[in-house]
């Protein structure tokens, strides 16, 4: 069964700092789920960018965010891609260990022709994607540049989506050119750079690291119970625990128990689950009603005084205090 995607809490403090660079003040309760977490889910850090951007109104954001990211930023696989001993290995790395740095897109590797190379990046999401593949593609230009000891000479940067503001902002923050409205996002560089030293390779680090990277992609691929269970709830939000239960081949006091035994519940998940939700169909402008039907509530009513409950706000007084 395929799992929620999720993205290192490291990505995600990321941008906190950038917020508070900026003196942008985020929900409280957002910067303090930040902290608790070894993984955020994707529906999670698809709030983090939408509120983060709100609150910079800056169209390119996003690409400042990715020239400021560090390799510390990139978990373990951003330590392995420092290691490698060229540009040709780092890249390789890139694609066997970019899930470990976020699994909300892909990487993909492509020879062109006249000797040039493409480092292609596909995202899975849809919350500000022009902004998030911006930091992406900036982070993988500024960390490759920096690793190289500033002899990475791309030939440009392609991106599918049009410009988000005056296009010489782009040129003169990432110095380079900018193609917009392209097949691919992709950063574009002759093949003879696969061959660039990088300036901190240490061959015996990185096979350490190597080893701890396999671990952490093989807990990716092998999910808790509680994430399989917070897949079934997101997909199923009115199930009840013993359905989610009989679907994961158990039953509802076995479920519970389970749980327990990897310090969390089901009523913890679902309450979670269901504010996240809840909270950006409200930001999306949907009707109380809607959102109670569409969660699984008996009524309205019931939903509002979950969301009190969840909030300490009803629906009505969240969406006037975000001045929606």
């Amino acid at each position: 069964m395929n799992h929620s995607p999720t993205v290192t809490v490291h990505f995600s403090q990321a941008i906190l700092q950038a917020a508070q660079r900026l003196g942008l003040r985020l929900p409280d309760d957002l910067v303090a789920e930040m902290g608790t977490r070894e993984r955020v889910d994707l529906e999670s850090q698809d709030r983090l960018w939408e509120t983060f951007c709100q609150a910079a109104g800056d169209p390119l954001v996003g690409v400042d965010l990715g020239l400021a990211l560090q390799v510390g930023h990139l978990d373990t696989a951003g330590m392995i891609l420092m290691s490698c001993e060229t540009l040709g290995e780092a890249v390789e790395s890139l694609l066997d260990y970019h899930p470990i740095v976020g699994e909300g897109g892909t990487f993909h590797f492509q020879a062109t022709a006249a000797r040039r190379c493409e480092l292609r990046y596909q995202p899975l999401y849809h919350t500000r994607q022009a902004t998030r593949v911006e930091a992406v593609m900036a982070s993988m230009l500024n960390l490759t540049r920096w690793s190289t000891g500033n002899a990475f000479r791309p030939a440009c940067l392609t991106v599918c989506h049009a410009p988000q503001t005056d296009t010489s902002r782009y040129h003169d923050r990432l110095g380079l050119p900018v193609h917009f409205n392209a097949e691919h996002n992709a950063l574009v560089f002759d093949a003879e750079q696969l061959r660039l030293p990088l300036i901190h390779a240490n061959p015996a680090l990185c096979r350490h690291l190597r080893g701890l990277a396999n671990d952490l992609l093989a807990r990716l691929e092998n999910p808790s119970l509680g994430a399989r269970v917070s897949v079934l709830i997101r997909d199923h939000p009115h199930w009840g625990k013993e359905r989610i239960a009989g679907q994961l081949g158990m039953s509802g006091r076995h479920l519970i128990r389970k749980l327990a035994d990897e310090g969390t519940g089901f009523k913890l998940l679902r309450d979670t689950l269901l504010r996240e939700r809840a909270e950006q169909a409200l930001a999306d402008g949907e009707r109380a009603g809607q959102i109670a039907e569409e969660l699984g509530f008996s009524d309205e009513s019931a939903f509002v005084k979950a969301f009190k409950r969840w909030t300490g706000s009803t629906p009505a007084r969240f969406r006037a205090e975000r001045g929606d």
